[in-house]
């Protein structure tokens, strides 16, 4: 019954941008979503009703919080676009409560964890893939990319002389960041090495751009090397700069000047 609809749905959310992540999850929760309609025996979306909705989300599979999270956006996306379109005469799971996720306190590398990691890549920034792993252990701990915006970087979205990089993030946003003059020595080097001056910037030993499980490599040789008990990933570098900028700066943020990279590494020199 919801085959007619869930096509043209995903082409729209295609049209307005939807990330490829965002379409993965809208696809799988409304073949969930069939199936439950199949297993009520509801045969047109005019029949479903908000009781529907609600057990759909809390109880069809006992589904997890995130589950239930993704149900309840997912519904409100598709009600919304079958209003749109006349399907309905009103978006029935607008009304419907994002459950409450608890949250808990992320983990994150102290100041002296973050040092060790940069003399081990420090030390090792003698060739092209060590600088490489310098600047991927940079780039994550002080400015807090994600995995996807980290990858994703080439080396025109980069301006040494201004000292400004370009990223993309969750959404098709894109934004620019200040690279301290340190950063800036440092991809200047590794530039150099490369020889091009466009396509991704971290490359793996194919010279093609770095994945996923390069990175995830990285972080479990240097965890091992330097005995951090700690699982290494991109997320834990993210609350690793959120949580210092915060240290330092408190809760109003104020704009970070500089940045002051060595073997002894400064995290922050902050403006007055």
């Amino acid at each position: 019954m919801l085959h007619r609809y869930i096509n043209p749905f995903l082409g729209y959310c295609q049209l307005a941008d939807f990330s490829p992540r965002s379409i993965q999850a809208l696809t799988s929760r409304l073949n969930e979503f069939k199936a439950f309609l199949k297993s009520q025996r509801i045969r047109s979306v005019k029949k479903v009703t908000y009781r529907h909705l609600i057990d759909f989300v809390a109880d069809y599979k006992a589904p997890s919080i995130h589950v239930r999270k993704s149900r309840v956006w997912t519904l409100r996306q598709f009600f919304h676009f079958l209003t749109l379109h006349r399907d309905t005469q009103n978006n029935i799971a607008l009304k419907l409560p994002y459950p409450k996720i608890e949250k808990t306190v992320p983990q994150f590398l102290t100041s002296d964890e973050y040092n060790r990691l940069i003399c081990h890549f420090s030390q090792q920034s003698d060739s092209s893939i060590g600088l490489r792993n310098l600047i991927i252990i940079m780039l994550l701990g002080t400015l807090g990319l994600r995995t996807r915006t980290l990858i994703a970087l080439n080396i025109e979205d980069i301006d040494l002389t201004c000292g400004l990089v370009w990223i993309r993030e969750k959404g098709q946003r894109q934004r620019n960041l200040v690279l301290p003059r340190s950063f800036c020595k440092i991809i200047r080097t590794y530039l150099q090495s490369l020889i091009r001056k466009k396509g991704p910037l971290l490359l793996s030993k194919r010279k093609k751009r770095i994945s996923p499980r390069t990175l995830q490599d990285i972080f479990r040789t240097a965890a091992d090397q330097l005995d951090i008990n700690k699982k290494l990933h991109a997320r834990l570098f993210r609350h690793t700069a959120a949580t210092h900028i915060n240290k330092v700066a408190g809760i109003r943020m104020k704009i970070l000047q500089s940045w002051s990279l060595n073997y002894e590494f400064s995290y922050f020199s902050l403006c007055p």
